[in-house]
């Protein structure tokens, strides 16, 4: 039976596994610039999944208009997030507190009356490009900034 040799060992230990520090510097650079192209990426990604959780709340929220105006004969105004209100006046299902838009009802222009025609307003709680969205009741559609179009798409 032979013991094993100490030497051998003790001179591999004077050099050391690990990277230096242009590999390092490589792998960071690289990371930057996938990240510098995933975000903005990831932000407008997250701006049309709200875009879209805001048009339909504004379906839904036209729905429920629509339904009061068979029963009562006129629309319904409602402010800005009213959360007393009958209706559902904000996007997403995690309640108001944490909805991406609010929503209220007013007359389509100033002097027709609601019994005439409603349009339900969006309001984003963060910035927007394209601002507010909403709908009337006669079936036009839109944004602040139509421009853009993306509004309903």
């Amino acid at each position: 039976m032979t013991m094993p040799s100490f030497r051998r060992s003790q001179r591999s230990q004077g050099r050391m596994a690990g990277f230096t520090l242009i590999e390092v510097m490589i792998v960071v650079v690289a990371i930057g610039i996938l990240a510098a192209i995933a975000y903005p990426t990831y932000r407008d990604s997250v701006l049309k999944g709200r875009r879209a959780e805001a048009r339909a709340a504004l379906t839904e929220f036209m729905q429920q208009q629509e339904r009061y105006m068979t029963q009562q004969g006129t629309y319904k105004a409602v402010s800005l997030g009213d959360t007393s209100a009958a209706f559902k006046t904000w996007s997403g299902d995690s309640g108001a507190a944490a909805a991406s838009y609010l929503m209220k009802a007013e007359a389509c222009q100033a002097g027709i009356a609601l019994a005439l025609c409603v349009k339900l307003t969006a309001v984003p709680r963060r910035a927007d490009p394209i601002g507010d969205l909403w709908i009337t009741s006669t079936g036009e559609k839109g944004c602040t900034d139509s421009s853009k179009g993306v509004c309903w798409k």
